[in-house]
């Protein structure tokens, strides 16, 4: 490259007509990143008078046992870094069942094509074990299938399961039944489930099923006795469930939906132990949580948080009652680059600040709970979770 001495030309200007363009220059370049990028927009936000649900304060019993557990539970709270924790914390007067937890780490989110990575690229990560490029869906960054974690375990007769707010073809559930190169690829991924050894899923919902092709809709049937109640009789009888809503039902808090995830949790729960002979494998999703804060709306992101945390209580529950159950709670990646500003826990009055409407790259916090619990502690990548999974599962 060279240098500026070599261009004796402009070394013969005038000191004045030098500052002169100099000054040009610069004016001409700052308007150019200003058209080129936008200013960042910080939206504020709050929430009051939030009504305090205490918190489930486990045993500890099993807690951080050395023997294999028999059952996982894998909690992800799409979206969910620590300032949307400590926000539901605060709001909840100080108190989270999440946060009554020990074993306690970090998860980085990066995919292998991006530094910022999207649910379908995380929620791979978790379920395979593998990391692939952002939108892809149970499939390698060449689009080949990966494993699942639910396929590997169907060969040891280990049940799996799937909770989630989001549809059932949104990218966190997808990513534990389908393989398709593109989140989008919705009628792809609900023709993807009746081939999966699911043994029962609960999500989004009703309207979304009645879309699809007559031909998915059938093989769904054939495989899955689906009902949009868990009060159905039909429901305790069925040896492959799917709990399908209305709309409103698995929608967000503030549009009316009511106790969807937590009932959802601990029926799934207990429908895979009663048909479990050798453990079962069960996600559940807090999916609206990352939708919220998409949309920068801060009292919507902090209820669903305490939702979340209540089917966060459900789950330690059921771990405290079996005593060979581990609960893994995390998130699939950070949204909207959530802080604190200002709030009253006593009052249940918290006030937020987001400083995108996208994803990041901050670290995101993991609680663990039960039977190898402190396996978990520490730094760790999305894909490790995953491979830590089915080690704990089926050894070696």
């Amino acid at each position: 490259m060279q240098s500026y001495t070599e261009f004796p030309k402009l070394q013969k200007i005038a000191e004045p007509e030098r500052s002169d363009m100099k000054r040009i220059l610069l004016a001409v370049l700052l308007a150019a990143m200003t058209q080129a990028l936008p200013a960042q927009r910080l939206v504020k936000g709050e929430i009051k008078d939030v009504q305090p649900q205490g918190s489930y304060q486990p045993t500890f019993a099993s807690d951080g046992a050395q023997e294999r557990p028999l059952n996982i539970i894998l909690m992800i709270g799409d979206g969910t870094g620590l300032a949307q924790i400590a926000a539901g914390y605060y709001a909840n007067g100080g108190e989270l069942t999440v946060m009554n937890l020990r074993h306690i780490g970090f998860v980085t989110t990066p995919s292998s094509s991006d530094f910022i990575t999207d649910s379908a690229a995380s929620g791979t990560a978790y379920a395979t074990g593998h990391k692939t490029k952002n939108h892809a869906v149970g499939v390698d960054a060449e689009n080949r299938p990966l494993q699942n974690i639910p396929e590997a375990l169907a060969g040891a007769g280990i049940l799996s399961g799937v909770v989630t707010t989001d549809l059932m073809d949104g990218a966190t559930p997808a990513s534990f039944f389908a393989h398709q190169q593109k989140r989008s690829m919705s009628q792809a991924i609900w023709a993807d489930l009746p081939g999966s050894p699911l043994t029962f899923f609960a999500a989004g919902s009703q309207d979304r099923f009645a879309r699809q092709h007559r031909g998915t809709r059938d093989s769904i049937l054939a495989v899955f006795t689906l009902v949009d109640h868990l009060d159905d009789p039909a429901a305790e009888k069925a040896d492959r469930l799917g709990y399908l809503p209305s709309a409103r039902e698995s929608g967000f808090i503030k549009d009316g939906r009511t106790d969807f995830l937590p009932v959802s949790t601990r029926f799934a729960t207990t429908f895979l132990k009663e048909r479990a002979d050798q453990g079962f494998f069960l996600m559940v999703e807090g999916a609206r949580i990352d939708k919220a804060c998409h949309r920068n709306q801060f009292d919507s992101a902090v209820l669903e948080m305490l939702d979340f945390d209540r089917a966060i209580a459900e789950a330690l529950r059921f771990a405290d009652a079996d005593g060979h159950t581990l609960v893994i709670i995390s998130a699939d990646h950070e949204t909207g680059g959530l802080s604190l500003r200002s709030g009253d826990p006593s009052r249940g009055d918290m006030k937020g600040i987001f400083v995108t409407h996208g994803h990041t790259a901050i670290p995101v916090p993991l609680f663990a709970y039960g039977p190898h619990a402190q396996d978990f502690m520490g730094v760790q990548g999305n894909d490790e979770v995953g491979r830590k999974i089915l080690h704990l599962l089926l050894g070696d």
